[in-house]
């Protein structure tokens, strides 16, 4: 039987329009209608999950339904830069930022490292392959980035060369171990 894994990406919120670190903030208006209007394009499911930010509840709360929340489709958890600009980061504290974004093991915020977020989320992807069925999951883009990653074999050290734009379907589809990938379909 195939396994089908819909990862569908959140809709706008402020911090996303402001190239911020994800800050728990609601989406924007226009992106909460913008997934209104996208829930009748979805395919039906089996089950029905979201990442725990207010922006991935929000979007998938926008689709119908109630998704269950699932702490292993957390974001990357980017410690003391939460909240701050990424141009700010970058400025304040260059090498940190060039290390975290070369380096999948570094994790110079006092959070968590591509690594293990990747880890972490392939372990999920595991056992969604055994579950079967098909699911639909609202997740952060850097979820998306590393089942991306899994799903293909590709090396950690690829995860930021995958762009991951605001409500698009990622489809992941397998059989017998291995994946197959559709990306970037707008909703």
């Amino acid at each position: 039987m195939t396994t089908r894994v819909m990862l569908i990406s959140p809709a706008f919120s402020r911090a996303l329009r402001e190239a911020r670190f994800e800050d728990g903030g609601p989406l924007e208006a226009s992106g909460l209608a913008r997934a209104r209007s996208a829930a009748a394009g979805l395919p039906a499911a089996d089950r029905s999950l979201t990442s725990p930010t207010v922006r991935c509840r929000e979007t998938a709360e926008a689709f119908g339904g109630e998704p269950r929340v699932v702490a292993e489709l957390a974001g990357l958890d980017v410690g003391r830069w939460r909240g701050r600009a990424l141009a700010e980061v970058s400025e304040a504290e260059p090498d940190a930022v060039g290390a975290w974004l070369t380096d999948p093991g570094s994790a110079p915020h006092g959070g968590e490292s591509v690594r293990e977020l990747c880890a972490r989320a392939g372990t999920w992807l595991d056992g969604a392959f055994a579950e079967g069925g098909r699911t639909l999951a609202v997740v952060e883009p850097e979820i998306v980035r590393a089942l991306v990653l899994r799903a293909l074999g590709a090396p950690e050290s690829a995860f930021w060369r995958i762009d991951v734009a605001p409500l698009t379907a990622t489809e992941l589809s397998g059989r017998a171990g291995r994946w197959n990938v559709g990306v970037g379909r707008p909703l």
